[in-house]
């Protein structure tokens, strides 16, 4: 790995915290594999070579890959603009599914009651649809938190892409210096590190399955500032873990 130029400018105080939702919040047990393969299946549908794209590869990577073949091909330029219509519902529609049996992640209202508590801005980074996120964060109480919110259906770049991460502080009006990103996946390090913004991660929950394994190295060698064990574990590192003692007068 090449060595970066310049090191990130972090300032304290902190003054706005921006979360991965799935995974780090809340817990929903997307069936990705099958999201995956049916990206895939859909682009071998309309002129990707069978066996060319990975169900190993996140959906964002295939999604590019399958892109990039049906622009190189001499297939009809309506291909391209069919699939590119046509995946998002596919993957929307396995999505929906898992809202039903959507959970909050232990420890995030704790969290998010005491960030809030002391004066930080809360918004939501994800790779899931508006509709999801939206739904999500109705179910599990958590939505009050959560007055800034970019998902994939939002115009313009969507994570991993650093701009995404930008575009929504702007909105939130927090320089990135005095931002922080939380996730659960080596992607939302990407993203932040790319975005040169603080990135502390945070181990998945047990509960969840998942393909790649996530552990405290990774984090730190792709960037992280910290790794926390679990949410009350960052509530701790964020000095956000209960009351404030009382200063005697």
């Amino acid at each position: 790995m090449a060595p970066r130029d310049i090191e990130p400018h972090f300032l304290e105080p902190l003054l706005g915290v921006v979360f991965d939702l799935d995974g780090t919040l809340v817990l929903s047990r997307h069936d990705f594999g099958r999201m995956r393969r049916e990206v895939i299946r859909l682009a071998e549908q309309y002129g990707v070579t069978p066996g060319h794209l990975s169900p190993s590869e996140p959906i964002h990577r295939i999604v590019e890959q399958a892109k990039a073949e049906l622009v190189a091909s001499n297939l009809p330029e309506g291909n391209l603009y069919r699939f590119e219509a046509e995946y998002p519902k596919r993957v929307d529609a396995i999505e929906a599914e898992a809202l039903p049996r959507t959970v909050v992640r232990p420890g995030a209202e704790a969290l998010l009651k005491g960030l809030t508590d002391r004066g930080f801005r809360l918004g939501i980074l994800t790779r899931a649809s508006e509709a999801f996120a939206r739904g999500a964060l109705l179910r599990t109480h958590l939505a009050p938190f959560f007055p800034y919110l970019r998902s994939r259906s939002a115009p313009g770049p969507a994570k991993p892409s650093p701009e995404a991460l930008e575009l929504l502080l702007r909105e939130m009006e927090i320089p990135k210096e005095r931002a922080l990103y939380v996730g659960d996946h080596l992607l939302d390090a990407e993203c932040a590190t790319r975005a040169r913004i603080r990135f502390y991660g945070v181990l998945p929950d047990p509960a969840e399955t998942s393909t790649e394994t996530v552990d405290s190295d990774r984090f730190l060698a792709a960037g992280a500032a910290a790794v926390a064990k679990d949410l009350p574990d960052l509530a701790r590192q964020l000095d956000v873990a209960g009351p404030r003692p009382a200063v005697a007068g």
